[in-house]
């Protein structure tokens, strides 16, 4: 007999069949492979008891700080913790508990059905001068061979934007950025390269969006994330899908000083409003993705935190984009010029993908496609 441990693996029921265990056993059997932590806010002294008390029932767990069981003090933080099968068991039973506890099961099943999608390629294209890493910059006729190369490398979408959004950039006028785009726009339109690959404008000018949805583009990449509900209306009138990014302050002032009280917390209050926003505007949820916004208006910390806790998002049903090609959080951590940041962009986006991002926008596609496959070859690897 010989032993050896194994990471849990990506789709843990495949795994489980694979040894010839029944659909049903491996179904029960795979809610039990991971253990989950959940950070919960502010709650009663009353509900952290009963709480406490019905997730050792089910062999879960919450942590609490020291008092709660006398209610020293009015709301608590704590960290609850448990398998997928233990905290499905506990979520039934606080349902008929009070003092907000039916708000928290409702709020924990909705993280126990979230599903991982296949992580996809989003090619970069900036059709401006000052965009911060100068090999995304090109003009109209090089746009349409580089658009072919990351396409023909592996990219399922491409993102053309006509302006910069670096920190400290100014904002042109919707004229000037619909000049910068319009040739490749046209030449997406006239080629029928949108047969090739999905299309994403970088734009919240409602005048430019509406050229590049007639132009055949499918995907609206907002990083105000849906200020304008203009933007939100075009979306909706030809069946788009929108990008909602979070950012703090301008691309002006962003960086200037970011602050945060709790960014996940904030972040997810954005995304919570303006899903609903986009909902209201006629947008189905299936058909809204979402962006964290790493550099746009956050510290280092605050882009670790988000990445560490990237799955968290995954709550809203959307899947989650990734963006941190080459940016400044890499210089932060491992000192280099941009133009030596592709490894530390590597690592971080495979590392968000395992955490829950499926969409990958890159400067660097071929790289990006081999990385991934190699990912997703290890995570099912030995599931055959």
């Amino acid at each position: 007999m010989r032993l050896y441990r194994i990471d849990t693996p990506a789709d843990k029921r495949r795994a489980l069949e694979a040894l010839g265990c029944d659909k049903a056993g491996a179904t029960i059997m795979a809610k039990k492979m991971e253990t989950l932590l959940f950070a919960v806010k502010g709650l009663k002294a009353g509900a952290a008891n009963i709480l406490k008390q019905d997730a050792l029932a089910v062999g879960a767990d919450l942590a609490v700080p020291g008092g709660v069981v006398v209610c020293r003090e009015e709301r608590y933080d704590a960290v609850l913790m448990g398998t997928r099968r233990q905290l499905e068991r506990l979520a039934k039973k606080e349902k008929a508990q009070p003092f907000g506890l039916k708000e928290l099961a409702k709020a924990l099943e909705t993280f126990l059905k979230e599903r991982r999608s296949p992580a996809k390629i989003m090619g970069v294209v900036n059709a401006n001068d000052d965009s911060f890493y100068p090999g995304s910059r090109f003009k109209a006729g090089a746009a349409v061979a580089a658009i072919e190369k990351m396409i023909e490398e592996g990219a399922r979408i491409v993102d053309i934007g006509g302006v910069s959004s670096r920190p400290g950039s100014e904002p042109v006028s919707p004229e000037e950025e619909l000049a910068r785009v319009a040739p490749i726009l046209e030449a997406v339109r006239d080629e029928k390269l949108y047969e090739k690959a999905r299309f994403s404008i970088d734009s919240y000018r409602p005048t430019v969006i509406e050229r590049a949805l007639q132009s055949g583009f499918g995907i609206v990449n907002d990083i105000t994330g849906l200020a304008d509900p203009a933007v939100g209306e075009l979306a909706a009138s030809y069946g788009a899908t929108l990008v909602i990014m979070h950012m703090q302050g301008t691309p002006e002032t962003m960086q200037r000083n970011p602050v945060y009280d709790d960014v996940m917390v904030e972040v997810d209050a954005f995304f919570a409003e303006r899903i609903a926003r986009a909902e209201s505007l006629g947008i189905a949820r299936e058909r809204i993705w979402l962006d964290v916004g790493i550099g746009f208006g956050k510290r280092l910390e605050h882009n670790l935190t988000l990445l560490k806790n990237l799955r968290h998002f995954l709550r809203f049903g959307c899947e989650l984009l990734i963006g941190a090609s080459r940016k400044s959080m890499i210089d932060a951590v491992s000192p280099a010029p941009v133009q030596k940041r592709l490894p530390g962009t590597l690592a971080v986006h495979l590392e968000a993908v395992r955490r829950g991002a499926s969409i990958v926008r890159c400067h660097d596609v071929a790289e990006h496609a081999q990385a991934l496959a190699l990912y997703e070859a290890i995570e099912e690897g030995g599931m055959r």
